[in-house]
């Protein structure tokens, strides 16, 4: 039995290891799928821009035209360009963070705000890659510990349940005196 919980062990370790050795890949799939994403979206800004100073307008005017419109349509359109230029913005401002933030700690960036469309995507997509650098090693490192980590607590609790099953029950076994 003993034999069986330390192979338990080691494959818990190994699953983690192969696991978390991803984080580093997936960050960089995710960050490769914002830049598409920002080079879709300026495509779209660039275009409202030139529309709105073709028209002698700048971009918060031509919003105001939009938010003024008695058009219910309008009023819509002009919403979802407001969304399309703060879903830029932050798009562009975590994939700032992805660029200077060092290689082990890009996971981290990704988990801290992750935008729910890109995201799903590279999930969809994602394809596992060998980690054979520093921050995949280190990730895998990590990953093996916390998956030995489970499954020691896993064995711990285990064996406390069958240790418990087995005790003998006590029988009070004092005397009681007649009255």
């Amino acid at each position: 039995m003993l034999m069986l919980g330390r192979m338990l062990t080691m494959a818990m370790a190994l699953l983690g290891g192969i696991f978390f050795s991803q984080a580093p890949e997936f960050a960089q799939q995710y960050r490769q799928r914002i830049g598409g994403a920002l080079d879709e979206l300026k495509i779209l800004i660039s275009e409202f821009d030139a529309q709105a100073n073709h028209n002698g307008l700048d971009r918060q005017e031509a919003l105001n035209i939009y938010s003024a419109s008695p058009q219910t349509f309008l009023r819509n359109q002009g919403d979802a360009m407001r969304r399309t230029f703060s879903r830029y913005e932050m798009l562009a401002q975590q994939q700032r963070e992805l660029t200077l933030a060092p290689t082990f700690t890009k996971p981290f960036v990704v988990m801290r705000n992750p935008d729910s469309t890109t995201f799903a995507n590279a999930w969809r997509d994602f394809v596992p890659g060998v980690p054979v650098d520093f921050a995949g090693l280190t990730w895998a490192a990590g990953g093996l510990f916390c998956g030995w980590l489970i499954a020691a607590l896993l064995g711990a609790g285990r064996r406390g349940v069958v240790r418990a099953v087995r005790r003998p029950k006590r029988v009070d076994q004092t005397p009681t005196i007649a009255r």
